[in-house]
């Protein structure tokens, strides 16, 4: 893998992008959710619960939760979504659109680019309402990098493969949009509406209930958000981006199997990414349940430890370094962390009005750790001992919930701004819809 490739994968695997703007309210991308001090920790100390044969290294993490193991990938194709670069070209063929160009939208900016006219290489010249796909694969130039709107949705195959499934949604979506009727010059925005509201809608009625439950879920959309409080765009806070929303990070299996009869591999190295997918084409009926298939995988529970592959990154993600540590991506969330002064996640606890976790509960201490724990960790311990690993506790639950819905109800373009009560026209197997049926559409057959 040529060096260009680690540049793209360092800050970005299994992650949102890197954190720089601490003030919201001003027209920035990121701010705080919650006034409290920032943790005081010795990075050594942090070092020493995140590297191999630390308190964060789970190994082999052969048990199982109850979640598909899908779902952590479809987060981070989110996390992407939320934190796209807003160029002045957005996923618009008609240029006045433009508008609200850095704040965080769940619509698809990272598959759709600068749309036909601002990425005319991403479709097709014959039918630009169309986007380019390959045989079984993201469409690529001669080097091998994927023409899409977000080179981070190429990190590893099983994004990359999410991607291309989006992408074939689209182009379905065209072809029924075409045969009933609609105008020529309206057929790639009204594409667009119709998935980027599919997509929504799965984030609020599917992925928001595993992840957070369904109670809090209905408890927002009545109510709205207690502590997501934009004055005046939204933003992303940094509690979300670097703690509660990379609860994901502790969900990856240390082994997958990506086809029917075929071999159990790990993420990295194996299936890493920025390269052609080869024998590596994803059944995504292995990684959600599908009716009439067996069921899928399950994703590992979330419990403050993280695979052998992500506690050992090779160098092509971490790039040359000099501190064996930086090579853990427990390390790097936690010293993430305090580079951007998050708080303790028992004073978010407290601020929240929920139980606190004991020191038994966290299972620190025997680690030589003695003061209170870091958000990241502590949301995922929270996970474990209050959900069975399989969602997130009152805290982490709170800021992903408050913050996915607030960015989706505040987007002037969702379904949620435009019409709350409408519901999926593509076709899915049984009721609900789901992702499945963007992924594994009914009479598509996925890869043998």
């Amino acid at each position: 893998m040529s060096s260009g490739a680690a540049v793209h994968l360092r800050d970005h695997c299994l992650a949102p992008e890197r954190i720089d703007a601490p003030v919201a309210g001003e027209g920035g991308r990121y701010g705080r959710m919650f006034e409290l001090p920032a943790l005081q920790v010795d990075e050594q100390q942090l070092r020493l619960i995140g590297v191999a044969g630390g308190f964060c290294d789970g190994g082999d993490c052969e048990t199982d939760s109850s979640v598909e193991a899908g779902w952590p990938f479809f987060g981070q194709y989110v996390a992407h979504d939320l934190t796209a670069d807003r160029s002045p070209l957005r996923a618009h063929s008609d240029l006045s659109a433009l508008r609200n160009m850095r704040s965080p939208r769940a619509n698809l900016e990272s598959l759709y680019g600068g749309g036909p006219l601002g990425s005319p290489y991403m479709y097709q010249r014959a039918d630009p309402a169309k986007l380019l796909v390959a045989d079984g694969d993201l469409p690529r130039n001669q080097e091998g990098y994927a023409l899409i709107g977000d080179p981070r949705n190429d990190v590893h195959v099983f994004m990359s493969q999410m991607q291309l499934g989006f992408l074939r949604t689209h182009n379905r979506l065209v072809d029924r949009l075409r045969a009933d009727g609609c105008a020529e010059a309206e057929l790639f925005d009204e594409a667009r509406r119709a998935l980027s509201w599919h997509y929504q809608w799965v984030i609020v009625n599917e992925f928001l209930p595993l992840t957070v439950g369904e109670e809090l879920v209905a408890e927002l959309l009545a109510d709205g958000p207690r502590h997501y409080r934009p004055q005046r765009q939204p933003y992303i806070p940094v509690e979300f981006a670097d703690a509660a929303y990379r609860y994901g990070h502790s969900q990856v299996r240390q082994l997958y199997q990506l086809q029917a009869g075929g071999p159990r591999l790990p993420v990295f190295p194996d299936l890493i990414g920025f390269c052609e997918v080869g024998q590596h084409q994803v059944d995504f009926s292995l990684l959600f349940d599908v009716p009439g298939r067996p069921p899928a995988q399950r994703a590992k529970p979330i419990d403050g430890q993280l695979p052998s592959s992500l506690i050992a990154l090779p160098q092509a993600i971490t790039g040359a370094v000099d501190d064996a540590a930086s090579h853990s991506l427990a390390v790097r969330d936690l010293i993430r962390g305090e580079g951007t002064g998050l708080p303790s996640g028992e004073s978010v606890a407290r601020l929240l009005g929920v139980e606190v976790l004991g020191d038994e509960e966290l299972g620190l201490s025997r680690h030589g750790w003695e003061q209170e724990t870091p958000l990241w960790l502590y949301i995922l311990r929270e996970a474990a001992i209050r959900q069975h690993g399989d969602r997130l506790g009152p805290v982490g639950g709170r800021i992903v919930g408050e913050v996915l819905l607030g960015i989706i109800t505040l987007d002037p373009e969702s379904y949620l701004a435009l019409d709350p009560g409408w519901q999926p026209t593509l076709p899915a197997r049984v009721e609900p819809f789901g992702l499945r049926d963007i992924l594994v559409p009914d009479g598509v057959h996925a890869p043998a």
